[in-house]
């Protein structure tokens, strides 16, 4: 009977012991937890951390530590030229890995160089120049294994159209290509000083957006500048936007447009688009589309040769310089009128070309799992644009296709840009002159089928999915280019991306919170439907740290939140809003400005008799808020480790009220 009844009185303590614990929470406070002030940070280790953080986030010098100085000597020649570091392990099984991607590679590049040569206005031999000495230095200096280097469909056309804005080409060609080189030489110390300064966090301003929009339209630009070659047009515009160039190409229909260039073009680019089709159906047959190129070009060279075509109008590439790089240095503007112009030009060009580097080697670094050092990088684009600019060359980067082609060919290390080198070293001395009946009609089917791959429309539609105002930049950037220039596009590009910057320091996101049925959690409303409110209580959650730039609008968009609430709560009939709790734990950081904003939120409160009441405010901002005096101002008592203990705080006060 005993052990029966025991249950029962077991029940019965619980009962006495809820109703005592009951009493005594009414009785006295709950156990509030403090917000802990951390101690005061020494001003310059302080300093020295967020220096730290900006420019060595990577710990640069991690691999020096505890390292004897022969052998911290040895570290630092290896990080100026890592291929002494990975050199030590090469072999002849990497050799071979190596040496098909590099002939693949230099099959792709000898007919696209001499193309994008004529993008910047330039005559064909600085295209295989600029595909000689630069690959040389990246292979010595760069960090990526999968980068193949050369000139780039969108640089070149960026560089000829900010270039022939400057001097005519055709009028003044030595002043044009002087300038060309002291662009390239400026490009080359940007992207340097870049990497020296660790200054690589300013090409992310640029969205991934609106590089998506930008390359799409440079790409349908391009291709449009092609139908000179690939119809046979001898007057044609200079300007770039869609519309002057379709009215270039209609109004000389009738007189201006070579029937046997067309037939050439077209049908090679069938074959060229063919091979690029066989090459996407399978992987094995990478080689394919890498060697068509080539083949289009010994093939169409053969046919006007034996045919004679170029009697009949087809236009031909005639004479190439034969022979490794000349030296430029004496004809790189140092003083004079066009040195401001070398210098702007070079900026803008070396950004565009570094954007594209850095984006195309962190993909391949991820495919191989590897690290790419971004400032390692930058310095040695830099470096080989600088002695490029000294030797003949113009801006050189990552091209996308080509170190597609060096991925898909199995390549291990550089080394396969440095077999690129000697192939292209090669054609120049011996091979040049056999180009001389090469057709324009074929370099423009190349260009067209390199470049239509930039337009990339699946990451369009992905981008409008996910991010409408994205796709806005990406819109933007596109038409820009297409309608106005390559300079106005880039300008639209950036200036999209740093007002997205802006609207989201200016107008951060805030949110009310309610309770998640039987928790102690609060989450916003409009992403949980179920929480519900508190009554008396409005909990808001600002999304930033508050700033200068948006500590006004986040005062004002509180102040409006409770409006409505107010509002609501009258139409309802419901209990006043008495209490507003600010979830703080997103604000990152306060500065004075914002500690303004919330002294006078906490004084336009005191006359609608609503009290202000934080929660988990971080530790920079806690620590201001003591410095600045505002914890006394407000309260100590009214500052709360989580949201639940800020409610449970409000509860019995507005119990206590009539």
């Amino acid at each position: 009977m005993s052990s029966m009844s025991h249950p029962a009185d077991e029940n019965i303590e619980t009962k006495e012991m809820d109703s005592r614990s009951l009493t005594s929470s009414q009785s006295q406070e709950p156990y509030v937890h403090k917000v802990g002030v951390p101690p005061k940070q020494n001003l310059f280790k302080e300093f020295q951390y967020t220096v730290k953080e900006t420019f060595f986030s990577d710990d640069p010098l991690r691999p020096f530590k505890d390292q004897t100085k022969s052998r911290k000597f040895v570290l630092g020649i290896e990080a100026i030229f890592p291929i002494l570091s990975w050199g030590r392990t090469y072999n002849l099984k990497k050799f071979r890995g190596d040496l098909i991607a590099g002939l693949t590679i230099a099959s792709l590049c000898i007919p696209q160089d001499i193309g994008y040569s004529k993008l910047a206005n330039l005559s064909p031999q600085y295209g295989l120049y600029s595909s000689f000495v630069p690959p040389l230095i990246y292979a010595l200096m760069g960090s990526s294994r999968d980068i193949a280097i050369g000139p780039v469909a969108v640089v070149s056309l960026l560089l000829g159209t900010l270039l022939q804005n400057e001097i005519d080409p055709n009028t003044n060609p030595t002043e044009y290509r002087r300038l060309a080189f002291t662009a390239t030489f400026f490009a080359g110390i940007t992207q340097a000083t870049l990497g020296v300064f660790r200054l690589g966090f300013l090409i992310d301003f640029l969205s991934h957006a609106a590089i998506v929009g930008f390359m799409g339209g440079a790409a349908i630009t391009i291709a449009l500048q092609q139908l000179k070659g690939f119809l046979g047009i001898e007057k044609f515009t200079r300007k770039t936007d869609i519309i002057s160039v379709m009215s270039s190409v209609f109004s000389s229909a009738h007189h201006g447009w070579n029937w046997q260039t067309i037939l050439i073009g077209s049908t090679f680019l069938a074959f060229l688009l063919f091979a690029k089709y066989i090459g996407k159906k399978s992987q094995k047959l990478f080689w394919v589309p890498a060697i068509a190129p080539l083949i289009s070009v010994v093939l169409s060279t053969l046919f006007v040769y034996i045919t004679r075509a170029d009697k009949h109008g087809v236009a031909i590439v005639k004479h190439i310089e034969k022979g490794i790089n000349p030296s430029s240095v004496k004809e790189i503007y140092f003083t004079g009128n066009y040195l401001g112009k070398g210098v702007r030009i070079g900026i803008v060009a070396g950004m565009i070309a570094l954007t594209e580097a850095i984006a195309i080697g962190r993909t391949f670094a991820s495919m191989k799992d590897y690290q790419l050092d971004g400032n390692k990088e930058m310095v040695a684009l830099g470096a080989m644009n600088v002695v490029g600019s000294m030797t003949s060359c113009y801006v050189a980067t990552g091209s996308f296709s080509r170190s597609a082609v060096n991925f898909m060919a199995g390549c291990e290390t550089a080394v396969s840009n440095i077999v690129m080198s000697v192939v292209v070293l090669l054609t120049l001395q011996f091979i040049t002159p056999l180009f001389k009946y090469t057709p324009n009609a074929i370099l423009a089917s190349i260009i067209i089928c390199a470049v239509i791959n930039l337009v990339d429309y699946k990451a369009a539609i992905l981008i409008w999915k996910i991010d409408k105002f994205d796709f806005v930049a990406c819109m933007g950037a596109f038409f820009g280019v297409v309608f106005a220039s390559v300079e106005i596009g880039l300008l639209i590009a950036v200036s999209i991306s740093f007002a997205k910057i802006l609207l989201q320091v200016t107008r951060p996101r805030t949110a009310i919170l309610g309770k998640i049925p039987r928790t102690t959690v609060y989450r916003n409303i409009q992403q949980y439907p179920e929480a519900t409110r508190v009554p008396g209580v409005l909990i808001i959650r600002v999304d930033s740290a508050i700033y200068f730039s948006n500590s006004n609008y986040v005062k004002e968009r509180i102040l409006r939140w409770l409006m409505d609430e107010e509002e609501r709560v009258n139409r309802d009939y419901q209990t006043r809003i008495q209490f507003l709790i600010v979830e703080m734990s997103p604000v990152t950081d306060i500065d004075t400005s914002g500690i303004h904003a919330l002294e006078e939120l906490f004084r336009s409160l005191q006359k609608r008799e609503v009290q202000l009441v934080l929660a988990n405010p971080g530790p920079l901002v806690i620590d201001k808020l003591h410095t600045s005096n505002f914890a006394n101002f407000l309260g100590e008592d009214k500052i709360f480790l989580t949201v639940a203990e800020a409610v449970s705080y409000c509860s019995p006060k507005l119990a206590e009220e009539p």
